[in-house]
């Protein structure tokens, strides 16, 4: 009976309306799911035995994902009580962990947070060990440094959100390094250099320090900048650098093997 059911409803015109070919039985038809599919396209259609190995992979490239969409999950979540102004930042952070139903998930993105942290670098240590980064995916190692820098600075971002003072002091010493930043920052190599007459157009307050806080200080500017950044502009550019990383994975031959 079963058996029959599961016919009809692969065979019904709403299945046909989600998925064009039968099932991949044969490599012709593997090709045909695969290439008709917006999600499944971004893979390759085959991979190497040896390159899917645990003791290759380590997973860590899997993992970094998984953890990026527990992480969004759950910061949509907190979103629905967080309220990014220095009135309510930290009281809404304590009653996240003690009166919301689901307290738990603020600490499951925060611990998802590190853990991805850990993950993305063990996956880039993997891929430079194994010579992953070689020709022809060197263009995937770019993007894949640029999604590093995205998870610490996602991670960055999210430090300020709790309002509290470890929180303050940590991006006040954090951004306060941001001045040294070569041509941006008023403190860094060739910013004396970046003058309109006598005025110099990179200063304590046009540098990139005062762009990250609002202001000269840690203050409502600088969180509610950060709560931006951390929400809303670097996940998208994240979600849009890991499809075209999936997608070169899938142009460059599918996962590397063993050297």
């Amino acid at each position: 009976m079963l058996s029959r059911m599961w016919n009809g409803l692969i065979k019904s015109q709403v299945w046909n309306s989600f998925f064009r070919h039968g099932m991949p039985s044969t490599n012709r038809n593997r090709v045909l799911v695969m290439m008709s599919n917006v999600i499944l396209h971004l893979h390759p259609v085959k991979v190497r035995k040896s390159g899917v190995k645990l003791e290759f992979t380590w997973c860590m490239g899997g993992i970094s994902f998984f953890l990026f969409l527990v992480e969004t999950v759950t910061g949509v979540f907190l979103m629905f009580y967080y309220r990014p102004t220095i009135e309510f930042a930290y009281a809404d952070i304590v009653d996240l962990r003690e009166q919301i139903p689901l307290g738990m998930t603020r600490e499951l993105h925060r611990w998802g947070a590190h853990a991805m942290v850990i993950t993305v670098w063990l996956h880039m240590f993997r891929v430079f060990m194994t010579g992953s980064y070689k020709p022809p995916r060197e263009f995937n190692w770019n993007v894949g440094v640029i999604l590093l820098v995205l998870t610490l600075l996602l991670s960055f971002t999210g430090y300020l959100l709790p309002w509290d003072q470890l929180a303050m002091w940590a991006v006040t010493v954090g951004t306060n390094m941001a001045r040294a930043t070569p041509f941006v920052g008023h403190e860094g190599p060739g910013a004396a250099l970046l003058k309109l007459g006598d005025i110099s157009m990179v200063h304590a307050g046009s540098d990139i320090r005062f762009a990250l806080l609002g202001g000269r200080f840690v203050g409502a500017g600088a969180l509610l900048r950060f709560y931006v950044l951390h929400c809303i502009a670097f996940p998208l550019v994240v979600a849009l650098l890991l499809s075209v990383h999936f997608w070169r994975v899938r142009k460059d031959g599918g996962i590397s093997g063993p050297l």
